[in-house]
């Protein structure tokens, strides 16, 4: 029976620290949207941003470490609250509305009615940092205006410093999307004040043709006429 007690107790401190991982707290982030102002003309400038494509390795909740070899890991004690191409969506549509000041930026899909003066077509394929990896940030976008033609094409990269806590990653991260932002909206402004599209005049419906004028319109047959002679013809 002596013999069993050691057993017992490395079992029960191989199951206690078991328990402890279980149940370490793990905390949930979001990206900062910083403090856009609020726009207030409800006419400004119609944009519609998106589709906004997110890289692959960032449709997760967990939330990535980038070493300095280059790989990626999970974190251990964090992850995302929820979907961070979501959060991506609403953070540059706060931040562009308000250096716009227009109420009329809006996310894709458009709703049924709405034509837009310029369409953003996003795409990021980085977005990550690590303990010891400052943040970084590479995008492009390309913006088409309202008759079709791209007026800008920019490839982006952004990086930021920290502090080196998950917490201080996850604030640099926002801040880079900040940035991005802020150069996109610098990008928009030229296009606000662009001529209306002109629509094609209608070309008016043909009319009937007169049926005496299809008349004229046909070859005239030559009618023949009887020939007179001084010869007189007698029936019995």
């Amino acid at each position: 029976m002596t013999s069993l007690r050691p057993l017992i107790f490395l079992l029960a401190g191989v199951l206690g620290l078991a328990g402890c991982s279980v149940h370490q707290p793990v905390s949930l982030y979001q990206l900062d949207s910083g403090s856009p102002a609020q726009p207030a003309q409800s006419s400004g400038m119609a944009v519609l941003l998106g589709p906004v494509i997110v890289a692959d390795y960032l449709q997760r909740e967990t939330l990535l470490q980038r070493q300095p070899d280059g790989s990626l890991q999970a974190s251990v004690d964090g992850r995302w609250a929820g979907s961070l191409s979501s959060d991506i969506d609403q953070l540059l549509l706060r931040q562009v509305a308000g250096h716009l000041d227009s109420q009329r930026v809006v996310l894709a899909p458009a709703t049924v009615g709405f034509t837009p003066d310029v369409q953003v077509l996003l795409t990021i394929t980085r977005l990550d940092s690590g303990q010891s990896q400052p943040a970084i940030l590479d995008a492009q976008w390309r913006l088409i205006d309202r008759r079709g033609q791209v007026r800008d094409n920019r490839i982006v990269h952004l990086q930021e410093q920290h502090a080196g806590t998950t917490a201080a990653q996850v604030q640099a991260q926002g801040v880079l999307l900040q940035r991005l932002a802020e150069q996109l909206s610098v990008a928009l402004k030229p296009l606000a004040n662009q001529p209306p599209v002109a629509e094609a005049p209608r070309k008016p419906a043909a009319k009937p043709a007169a049926p005496a004028a299809e008349a004229e319109k046909q070859p005239k047959i030559p009618m023949a006429s009887p020939i007179r002679t001084d010869m007189e013809v007698f029936r019995f």
